[in-house]
């Protein structure tokens, strides 16, 4: 990594920190909290917003789709439901701080914001139009949403601290030791008590060549544990004091006391020593300074917004009916001072609207296919698509039956969807789509399939991954010169180019028949256990295989699980149909947006492709057809270590 992109990384995090601040760190003093969703789901209803919204001038239409339009009353109340609590809350943010601006005598003007910019890019060496640029690309942050929301506060508040001291030389020092300093190499297994930290110490201490085995097979760090325990080099005052001590306090090869880390316990064994880089303090003291100087003003910025949100009175009218009956057009009062209604909707078309207006592009499209068949949602469909979706999910109650109100906790709580959107952007267009494509064709082939993928015999290899033909021949002379499962991953640890497969020394999880990689399948599953393969070429990758071992198939007999694996097919193909159908839809609709300016019609009728036709299956198609459902016998069938090198992924064509 070149100095230019470490910085920009730095200030990534920067700018996040910033983030938070002004969009998510709001405290209202007088919140009303939602509440709570039913089990069985509402019937899409509209929000008082767009009930009161008046038709002129909101009814100039947004969008035409096929002749049906998409109003800007509809537009702004989506946008409304969907953003208008995010959008309110920079807006809230936004106004305390002006008003503290204002009680300070403080003015930054657009002129202030610009030169910030500037020299932010100039800080990084990039002209100001690529700055903009990439932080658009990397934090999907409009430029003018970046000057508004980011920059303009940061500098307020930077003002507002009215400096933050400069670093000492022991500041420097640590930041020195930090970044240049020396560093452990180290695994580590984490483990959630102590009193199975303490028993995994004992087992590596017993066989400490088996460690990384133990951290792949037993540490909760998700991370780690699929690099068989190895983090980054440890260097001091990276992390908590207690681990950084107990990693720079061994010797190589030796293995710490239980570390404890919050509240995880952690077992480190030193893989070696690194030295310190070849800088010189004096050469990077500058840079260093600067950058403790910026994480000052941070943290001063922080506590000057922490203190301004204690003492402000914020009154959410938004979220409240009581509170929007009474005070019509206004959406929050910030100490005495309101935010309209309509500002929360401009900003929210401004900043949201491309994307919602897509959504009512699609809505109304799939509600004009069923109006031309003669078709219908009802909430019976909808709660039916919903119980589906809990038993395909694995949400059972204990007699086996759906567990509807577990699923859509877990829906509207933990993957935070409001209700309302799950229901509109996934359950209507599930079913709606299902009712267009109907019922497509499972074949006994399919079945045959199916049930080798999932049941049969699967292989344990090694892999060694390689960018060119002749670097993959040199290193296939190596290993067929001892082609044992050491051989070959010591070889993998040093010339594979994947870095799963460096990592884990060539192991992948055990590879399955029909699992949509057909040509390292064909390979694979012609060789014999402890055999070596030629060079494979998948793609622009070239592999070497050892064929370790095959598992033996799962005792399950076809009969006992035909049902299931003929419902499992039916579900994917008609996704995959749904999909096309859908795409279809879209290409043959006449669509102007005038929001975004664009406008499609339908091709021609020789230049048109059938994308609804059934026949031929992409890339995506294969892996959705060999992805085991969640919750079905067929996802617990012989199970992988979770870890897929991603240069295994090549083009194919099915043979279903």
């Amino acid at each position: 990594m070149d100095g230019r992109t470490d910085a920009w990384w730095r200030y990534g995090r920067e700018l996040t920190a910033a983030a938070v601040i002004i969009g998510f760190a709001v405290v209202w003093r007088t919140w009303t909290g939602s509440v709570a969703a039913d089990a069985k789901p509402p019937q899409p209803v509209a929000t008082p917003e767009s009930a009161a919204s008046p038709q002129p001038p909101g009814a100039r239409p947004m969008a035409l789709v096929n002749g049906a339009e998409i109003t800007t009353a509809e537009l702004a109340a989506e946008c409304l439901s969907r953003h208008g609590t995010a959008v309110l809350e920079t807006l809230v943010n936004r106004r305390i701080i002006e008003q503290a601006c204002q009680a300070a005598g403080l003015t930054l003007t657009r002129e202030h914001v610009d030169a910030e910019i500037e020299s932010l890019a100039k800080r990084f060496s990039v002209p100001r139009q690529k700055w903009l640029e990439l932080i658009e690309k990397e934090r999907g942050i409009s430029p003018e949403q970046y000057a508004s929301d980011i920059v303009w506060p940061m500098l307020a508040l930077r003002a507002l601290a009215r400096g933050a001291g400069e670093p000492t030389e022991a500041e420097i020092r640590e930041a020195f030791e930090k970044q240049f300093g020396p560093a452990v190499k180290a695994r580590i297994i984490v483990s959630r008590t102590r009193a199975e930290a303490e028993i995994l110490r004992v087992k590596a201490i017993a066989a400490a060549d088996e460690f990384g085995s133990l951290a792949r097979q037993h540490s909760v760090d998700v991370g780690s544990a699929s690099a068989n325990g190895w983090v980054q080099p440890i260097r001091l005052h990276s992390g908590e004091p207690a681990f950084d001590r107990a990693a720079f306090a061994l010797e190589p090869g030796r293995i710490s006391e239980v570390v404890q880390v919050a509240d995880q316990f952690i077992v480190i064994k030193c893989e070696g020593r690194l030295p310190a880089a070849d800088t010189s303090l004096e050469e990077v003291q500058p840079r260093l300074a600067e950058e403790i100087r910026e994480r000052k003003s941070r943290e001063a910025s922080n506590d000057v917004f922490r203190a301004l949100q204690e003492k402000s009175r914020v009154e959410n009218v938004l979220n409240d009916p009581a509170r929007s009956a009474a005070q019509p057009g206004v959406a929050a009062v910030v100490n005495g001072q309101p935010i309209t209604l309509e500002e929360v909707r401009s900003v929210a078309i401004e900043r949201y609207g491309r994307d919602v207006i897509e959504i009512l592009i699609t809505r109304t499209l799939v509600g004009q296919a069923l109006t031309r068949q003669q078709q219908a949602v009802v909430q019976a469909d909808l709660d039916t698509e919903v119980a589906r979706a809990a038993t395909s999910m694995g949400f059972q109650q204990p007699d086996g039956s759906p567990d509807v109100a577990a699923w859509l906790a877990r829906v509207t709580r933990e993957e935070k969807v409001p209700m309302r959107h799950y229901i509109e952007d996934v359950v209507w267009p599930t079913v709606a789509l299902k009712k267009l494509v109907g019922g497509v064709p499972v074949s006994t082939d399919d079945l045959d399939k199916a049930y080798q993928a999932t049941f049969g015999p699967r292989a344990r290899c090694r892999i060694i991954v390689l960018d060119n033909q002749r670097r993959a021949q040199e290193v296939w002379q190596l290993a067929r010169k001892n082609p044992s499962p050491e051989a070959v991953g010591a070889l993998a640890e040093t010339y594979s180019v994947d870095p799963t497969t460096r990592a884990l020394r060539g192991e992948v999880p055990p590879i399955q028949r029909y699992g949509g990689q057909p040509t390292l399948e064909r390979e694979v599953f012609g060789l014999k256990p402890g055999e070596l393969s030629g060079v494979v070429q998948i793609a622009d990758r070239f592999m070497v295989i050892l064929c370790e071992a095959f598992t033996e198939p799962a005792a399950v007999s076809f009969p006992e699980v035909r049902d299931e694996l003929y419902d499992d097919i039916f579900e994917k193909k008609q996704r995959i149909e749904m999909a096309r159908h859908f795409t279809h839809l879209r290409e043959a609709a006449t669509i102007d947006n005038f929001l975004t300016g664009t406008s499609q019609s339908p091709p021609t009728a020789a230049g048109r492709t059938p994308a609804g036709l059934p026949g031929t299956f992409s890339k995506t198609d294969a892996d959705e057809l060999a992805r085991p459902r969640s919750g079905t016998r067929q996802a617990r069938a012989p199970a992988s270590s979770g870890v897929v090198p991603a240069t295994h992924a090549a083009p194919t064509t099915s043979g279903r």
